[in-house]
């Protein structure tokens, strides 16, 4: 529960998605639950009753737009686990059940028991009523993101740096914004990534062993996710680099630079939002190319 929460489950379209798929499969459940339960004061026919029914679903729903609006953005500032996403789900649920509870009791006035009793009642079908859709639209998006990591990768539209083979093993592949498959590489070819507005531009080796430049519609931060715990490391607000690919790191007053191994590819440097990632990788993974400080 502690692990990373996939950084696609809070993308903006699958956040909206969600919360649609949610309030469509509520009003489903909800009406089908009425007719059994002596809490629900549900109608569209009397007009107080309307009133306070519409009154009640807009606010839900309000309350889950907001919800999901300030998960987008605090999932931008800092990791968001599966425990946190939990939690966060179970507190919109509780807080849309005591808002129900609230209108039942002290506004409505249904008599069907006590704060607790119906806040209780209300908890049970508020769960399955969203907890179900939260779920389903889940494992949804995590099937939509495997399918995207199995497409053949012979496509004639999928630009890659060697003859189609069988063999897909140490290669990466890279994703536009519409989910389309458009380079596959091998990681030991490719060099770095540069963000170039809404663009990335990858550079990589060809068949020919000569270095390539490709452009794609996507943005550095999807590649940065999609990559983690790999070699591929963000070493600057602009750059992605194959630390496999750097033949040294080295200090020049307060920053660093990394020479790759490829003299036409110019020092990369790092900025000090990166400094720590990058110093981590080297200190693990390869001591032996960090420069000895003076």
């Amino acid at each position: 529960m502690n692990k990373k929460l996939p950084g696609y489950l809070l993308e903006k379209n699958r956040l909206v998605g969600t919360v649609t798929f949610s309030v469509l499969f509520a009003l489903v459940f909800l009406n089908l639950y009425i007719p059994f339960s002596d809490t629900a004061w549900f109608g569209l026919g009397n007009s107080q009753t309307f009133l306070f029914t519409a009154g009640f679903a807009f606010i839900s729903i309000l309350i889950l737009v907001l919800s999901r609006t300030a998960m987008y953005h605090v999932g931008k500032l800092c990791e968001f686990t599966y425990l946190g996403y939990v939690l966060w789900c179970i507190l919109e649920v509780m807080l849309i059940c005591a808002f129900y509870t609230l209108v039942t009791v002290d506004v409505v006035h249904s008599g069907g028991g006590t704060w607790p009793q119906v806040f209780f009642r209300a908890l049970l079908y508020g769960a399955i009523s969203l907890v179900i859709p939260y779920i389903l639209t889940g494992m949804y998006f995590t099937i939509m993101e495997k399918n995207k990591t199995i497409r053949l990768m012979n496509s004639p539209d999928v630009v890659s740096d060697e003859q189609p083979s069988s063999k897909s093993e140490g290669k990466i592949t890279l994703f536009d914004n519409s989910g389309a498959l458009r380079l596959s590489v091998r990681t030991s070819n490719l060099y770095y990534i540069e963000s170039d507005d809404n663009y990335i531009k990858v550079w990589y080796l060809n068949a020919r062993g000569e270095l390539t430049t490709y452009m794609m519609r996507c943005r550095l931060k999807t590649v940065e996710q999609s990559f983690r715990d790999t070699s591929l490391v963000r070493c600057h607000r602009k750059y992605i680099v194959n630390l496999d690919r750097v033949k040294i790191l080295r200090k020049e007053r307060d920053a660093y630079f990394l020479d790759l191994d490829n003299d036409s590819i110019p020092p990369l440097s790092v900025s000090k939002t990166y400094t720590d990632s990058v110093l981590k990788w080297f200190s693990r993974e390869n001591p032996e190319k960090m420069e000895a400080e003076a």
